[in-house]
């Protein structure tokens, strides 16, 4: 028998799972329904879409227990996004100074 076997959650963790992720996002779409406009819109969306990334990782994926995938599945994709948020600022800034100087009056 190997240590992960009969590591299993009971059904009710599973319910309470799904029940907090049908309020996260009954949250996300309250956030678009009430107009919530600017940094806020966005602040709420992603802290919502990292707390249900965070919730279905951990308890459906059944890495609770291995930290360091755990660490490596949070940590990872978000350094990624980062990463090509960075390329994209650096490509908007290239063609915003391309259209000033091609589209002189």
């Amino acid at each position: 028998m190997s240590a992960h076997e009969g590591t299993h959650h009971p059904i009710s963790v599973y319910l309470w799972i799904w029940l907090l992720l049908f309020v996260l996002s009954t949250f996300s779409y309250m956030v678009d329904y009430f107009h919530v406009q600017g940094m806020l819109r966005w602040t709420l969306i992603i802290l919502l879409m990292f707390l249900k990334a965070g919730f279905i990782v951990a308890i459906f994926m059944h890495m609770k227990w291995e930290r360091l995938a755990l660490k490596l599945a949070i940590l990872v994709p978000p350094l990624c996004l980062l990463i090509l948020i960075g390329l994209m600022a650096i490509e908007g800034d290239y063609t915003f100074l391309t259209r000033t100087i091609s589209f002189k009056p």
